[in-house]
């Protein structure tokens, strides 16, 4: 079982870099204090840098037929390429889906890593919600 020890929106312990979930390559989120934080595999590190091109996220949320989910996530790294990093993951990716945030709140996302034994976060952004009625989704933000 995973566990995130928390400060707030901070990561401060977890011992998901010792998981089979890790050894797996799954990235794994968690939400906390208004803040969706996206635990990284080591294997997946070189996308730090095609993530640090982002302006802002998109959290799409809705159901995902074609991998069989009735509820699942898309995070849309908006980078206002052709091809942004966009990520789906299903809510056993999650120990709490992120939901719709109260009224003129929006999410923060953050990836972590580990640095030095200890869990580092690599990156934050703000990351706008949307309710959608299928997921891929892939549409840009409307301002």
């Amino acid at each position: 079982m995973l566990q995130i020890e928390n400060h707030g929106p901070l990561v401060v312990a977890t011992n998901y870099w010792e998981s089979e979930y890790e050894r797996a390559g799954k990235l794994f989120g968690s939400c906390n204090a208004g803040a969706i934080r996206l635990l990284l595999p080591r294997a997946m590190r070189s996308v730090l840098n095609d993530l640090r091109r982002s302006e802002y996220v998109i959290l799409s949320r809705g159901p995902w037929p074609e991998a069989g989910r009735a509820e699942a996530v898309e995070i849309l790294w908006e980078d206002h390429s052709d091809d942004p990093q966009a990520w789906r993951l299903s809510a056993e990716s999650f120990d709490t889906l992120p939901a719709e945030p109260r009224a003129g709140r929006e999410w923060i996302i953050s990836v972590w890593d580990l640095k030095k034994g200890k869990p580092h976060k690599a990156i934050e952004r703000r990351c706008y919600w949307r309710r959608v009625a299928l997921l891929p989704c892939l549409k840009p933000w409307k301002r």
